[in-house]
């Protein structure tokens, strides 16, 4: 997988999520770096890496990052996943291969008629991104166009970077993997949860009050299913809180991993 690494000290591992890649964590980024050494990675088939032979889903990309673990050395490293990989992330924490985690705003936690919500929400905007690739510096660069363009994504749409939201679009329209796994979360296994003191570290899950695409009823069901973790509400904040309150959002991570 690709990999990027910032910063000195111990090692902190950053997952994107769906149709992402390292260049999520853009607005985080240095801010964690000057206390961790940061490893932010393309998961296989998103931003730089190439896709999976065979089979995309949760299962098979843990078993992927395990690997990668593995061979830089790894194991046990503290971990923090965005949407898509706030799940992945809590899977890795249940089997046990790494270390103090943070997920925030998780899917895998839908029941009921709120996958489809997810699936079709999804597809329908992944459609949209790829008609609209032409003219997406343009829509990005204007504080309407992202406004009309990431309502879902955030309360304040307007605010985000023109710069994260461009790159997080090409990305998505990019990705080789993006259409299996979007089915795969949807439609695919529910997570599994970990039983009270199994867990190798501290867990956090975070949520935005006012996530659009995973839905705040939803952390409820989360934490259930890991009674261990911790739950921390954000405030004005939408699906991703490294967006919407950036400095937040490394303050959690930094307590939660220190």
């Amino acid at each position: 997988m690709h990999a990027v690494r910032l910063g000195r000290g111990r090692p902190l591992l950053l997952i994107h999520g769906l149709g992402g890649s390292w260049r999520s964590w853009s607005p985080i980024l240095h801010d964690l770096a000057r206390e961790r050494e940061v490893i932010a990675v393309d998961l296989p088939g998103f931003g730089e890496s190439p896709p999976l032979q065979g089979e995309v889903s949760i299962d098979t990309l843990a078993r992927a990052v395990t690997e990668f673990l593995a061979a830089e050395g790894l194991t046990g490293v503290d971990v923090v996943g965005s949407s898509m990989g706030a799940r992945l992330v809590l899977e890795l924490a249940r089997r046990r291969v790494v270390g103090s985690t943070v997920s925030l705003n998780p899917g895998g936690f839908w029941q009921g008629w709120e996958r489809r919500f997810f699936y079709t929400s999804i597809a329908v905007s992944i459609r949209l991104v790829r008609l609209l690739q032409p003219i997406m510096p343009a829509i990005t660069g204007s504080a309407i166009g992202r406004t009309l363009l990431f309502p879902q994504f955030s309360p304040r749409p307007w605010r985000l970077s023109p710069v994260v939201t461009l790159e997080e679009m090409r990305s998505y329209a990019a990705a080789p993997s993006f259409d299996e796994l979007l089915r795969s979360l949807a439609y695919g296994p529910a997570q599994e949860g970990a039983a009270p003191g199994s867990l190798p570290g501290r867990l956090v899950i975070g949520w935005g009050r006012q996530d659009r695409v995973c839905l705040p009823i939803q952390a409820g069901r989360a934490k259930a299913l890991f009674p261990d973790a911790r739950l921390h509400w954000f405030e004005g904040c939408g699906h991703f809180p490294h967006w919407d309150k950036p400095g937040e959002t490394t303050g959690l991570i930094l307590d939660s991993t220190g």
